[in-house]
């Protein structure tokens, strides 16, 4: 007996696996909010010098504030007042002849400080420490040092939760990621705040590798594509929710504090979360793996299994190479076909999420304020996700993510050959694309969990998120080269698509197949699929 048999027989989509991914859910809604806090929070509002300190008493102060600004601040060639300059002292004769010659007048960089538009935004980490003109780099860092962290969690993270368990680093994620993400809320300058968001993204690193992998290993062989989209449709609801938590929280600060606040609730509910039985018999846990499994199948209503299945019968169902062995990241290359899943699987995320975060940087807005452009891109990934739940079951998991990342390439291609005039038509290609790339992500994180053995799993998908990371970093980057060559960026986007296509087509099909539990299952496994009896339960 196999362990996929023992969680068919104790139901393995009951009520038991459906009220632990609803507990899982409830962490997992902070991932897009602090994945997307940046739009809203590190926005820079119209700005101008302020000039309040110029009122000398006398002429100034007898001006209106649009005469003011006038004698005082420079205008750009759209009319609008210059955001980074000031006249080195009041020009009054611009009051009697505004065609004046402006380029002839002295400048110098703003005085005092910034007067900011608070009509959209109340107020904004550029408003807070007035990150504009020199600054705004600095401004521009946080999303780069918040990844950063993710980056390195990612990492952390995936060898604990192996080391240690999933549920215990679980926690110990929610702690972090609760203790930061309002400590940034709170912080007092920025190189404060810009480290409260390096280690608020290295917790949420963990609450998305370890949930996943959670979810996937207490369903059974035939619900594993339900569990692991139906959980994947909280990035989108999310991400479609905060913009209306924005519009509502216009401080940035109550806003940091405002989605960060269901962990809260996530650290209570944490308490009924069970640990993997999987990872606790393969660690040798077999009383423990059976206390879970017998809660399951009292919850599932399938007890009358339970009676029979003693703790020296379950230690058998997973076979363990070697009692007491630690595994670590070094066991992804010891092994010929663990090396070339590394290799794939690796470059995989890196295009998956390469190419998602260049379409959602380079995809025009769609003619509408910040809050429904948001909106609207949450929605449209709601589309793909139903799309990848029929194809997973279809034609299975690599023809999927084979098919989905070409069709994002090919959206990206066909927006190179659309004229800039026909802007609505290139966005809606762009949105496509979009939604494509979204149920390409999705399909990898099932995908990744179902393809490394359960005493790897958390390695390898760590290993993956790490990956995915670098290619979050290198997307922006990639974007800038529209300077040497407008096309060039949307060509690399496309190459990036058909090379992760092109690797995923070597990874080897997963669907209604056993999950690996060693190493050596992944070295000796020949790809069948399960019987009809093994995926059944009991009438």
């Amino acid at each position: 007996m196999k362990f996929d048999n023992v969680m068919a027989e104790i139901n393995g989509f009951g009520r038991f696996q459906q009220r632990t991914i609803f507990l899982l859910v409830i962490p997992r809604m902070t991932l897009p909010f602090h994945f997307l806090l940046n739009n809203f929070i590190a926005t820079i509002p119209a700005h101008h010098c302020d000039i309040s300190a110029l009122d000398d008493g006398g002429l100034f102060r007898n001006l209106s504030l649009e005469e003011r600004l006038a004698v005082s601040v420079p205008v750009q060639q759209d009319g609008s007042p210059n955001s980074c300059q000031m006249f080195a002292e009041p020009q009054y004769h611009l009051l009697l002849n505004s065609s004046s010659n402006l380029t002839d007048l002295p400048t110098v960089p703003c005085q005092n400080g910034w007067m900011f538009d608070t009509t959209t935004f109340k107020s904004t980490l550029a408003t807070e420490w007035d990150l504009v003109c020199d600054k705004k780099p600095v401004n521009s860092a946080t999303a780069t040092i918040f990844f950063m962290g993710v980056m390195v969690g990612a990492a952390i993270f995936g060898y604990l939760s192996d080391r240690f368990g999933r549920k215990k680093m679980l926690l110990l994620s929610y702690i972090i990621t609760a203790l930061f993400g309002f400590a940034s809320a709170f912080a007092h300058s920025f190189p404060m705040f810009a480290a409260m968001r390096f280690f608020t993204g290295l917790g949420l690193s963990g609450i998305s590798i370890i949930s996943v992998v959670l979810n996937i290993e207490w369903v059974d062989i035939k619900h594993r594509t339900e569990a692991g989209v139906l959980m994947s449709m909280d990035w989108s609801v999310s991400t479609a929710v905060l913009p209306i938590l924005a519009y509502f929280v216009r401080d940035w600060r109550y806003l940091t504090a405002t989605v960060t606040t269901p962990l809260l609730v996530a650290i209570i509910c944490w308490w009924w979360l069970p640990e993997s039985a999987r990872w606790l018999i393969s660690n040798g846990k077999v009383n423990d793996a059976h206390f879970y499994l017998s809660k399951c199948a009292e919850v599932n209503n399938r007890e009358e299994f339970m009676v029979d299945l003693m703790p020296e019968v379950l230690s058998k169902v997973i076979l363990v190479e070697k009692e007491n062995r630690k595994y670590s990241y070094l066991d992804l290359v010891k092994t010929p076909k663990m090396r070339a899943l590394a290799l794939f699987s690796g470059i995989v995320w890196f295009g998956v999420t390469c190419t998602y975060y260049g379409i959602s940087l380079n995809v025009s807005g769609f003619g509408v304020n910040i809050y429904l452009t948001q909106f609207i891109y949450g929605t449209l990934e709601i589309p793909g996700k139903l799309l990848v739940l029929y194809t997973l079951h279809k034609i299975g998991r690599r023809l999927t993510q084979v098919g989905m990342l070409i069709l994002t390439g090919l959206c990206i291609c066909i927006n190179l050959f659309i004229p800039q005039d026909l802007g609505n038509f290139r966005t809606a290609v762009g949105g496509l694309g979009k939604m494509f790339s979204e149920a390409s992500f999705t399909t990898i994180f099932l995908y990744t969990s179902e393809l490394y053995p359960t005493v790897m799993r958390q390695n390898g998908l760590g290993y993956c998120s790490f990956m995915a990371r670098l290619g979050v970093s290198i997307s922006p980057l990639m974007i800038l080269l529209e300077d040497v060559w407008a096309p060039l960026p949307s060509i690399i986007f496309a190459l990036v698509a058909f090379t992760a296509a092109l690797s995923a087509s070597f990874l080897a099909e997963t669907r209604n197949i056993r999950l690996p539990e060693t190493i050596e299952d992944v070295e000796q496994r020949r790809r069948r699929l399960v019987s009809t009896s093994d995926e059944k339960s009991p009438s």
